[in-house]
């Protein structure tokens, strides 16, 4: 069994930073590929429950439906609440170990579920920081999520993956450990960048 990555201090940061958005911030763009942040906050309410479902291995709607296509939609009301209830529960899910063990489902893809897990916790990292950019917040990553995250990252090729990352960012000599990770993601760990 591969070792277990704890998903609270991520969800955490996640949660906070979800409590301090505005309703004046929903249609500010995001460093996600020109999401807003309306669009992204939807695109969490569903994420939480499908990667909650694939981490209990309760496959069907929720693991099985493919991530948003191109036309992302808006926050719907209630998005706080939503997400005050699913990030939690997302969390105690990926606790227990037989979430990443054997095999899972998320977005109609079949796979281990270690893997899966990592990619839970790419999600709300990567748009936990998109969140904090785009609304003037800050945003912290422990060493242990930034390094099992890293260590995920490097496995994908460089020049991008469709629907999880954009072509990789040139970083300097000394760049934090988290400041690679967004690299490696496709963000700009200066963005926005003054024009």
């Amino acid at each position: 069994m591969a070792d277990l990555v704890d998903l609270a201090p991520a969800g955490e940061q996640l949660a906070d930073v979800v409590v301090d958005v505005r309703d004046d911030q929903l249609d500010a763009a995001t460093p996600c590929e020109g999401r807003t942040v309306g669009q992204l906050l939807q695109h969490l309410v569903g994420l939480t429950l499908a990667f909650r479902a694939a981490a209990e291995k309760d496959l069907g709607p929720w693991t099985d439906t493919p991530p948003d296509g191109d036309d992302w939609p808006q926050a719907e009301p209630g998005w706080r609440q939503t997400l005050a209830e699913r990030i939690p529960a997302l969390v105690a899910a990926w606790r227990d170990p037989a979430a990443w063990e054997g095999m899972t489902r998320a977005g109609g893809v079949d796979l281990p579920g270690e893997v899966c897990g990592l990619v839970a916790l790419d999600e709300i990292v990567l748009h936990g920081w998109d969140l904090a950019r785009a609304t003037g917040q800050s945003y912290g990553c422990d060493d242990a999520t930034a390094g099992a995250l890293l260590a995920f990252i490097e496995g994908f090729d460089e020049s991008g993956t469709p629907g999880m990352f954009g072509p990789a960012v040139t970083v300097g000599p000394g760049t934090s450990r988290f400041d690679r990770v967004l690299a490696g993601s496709g963000r700009d760990p200066q963005w926005p960048r003054p024009t």
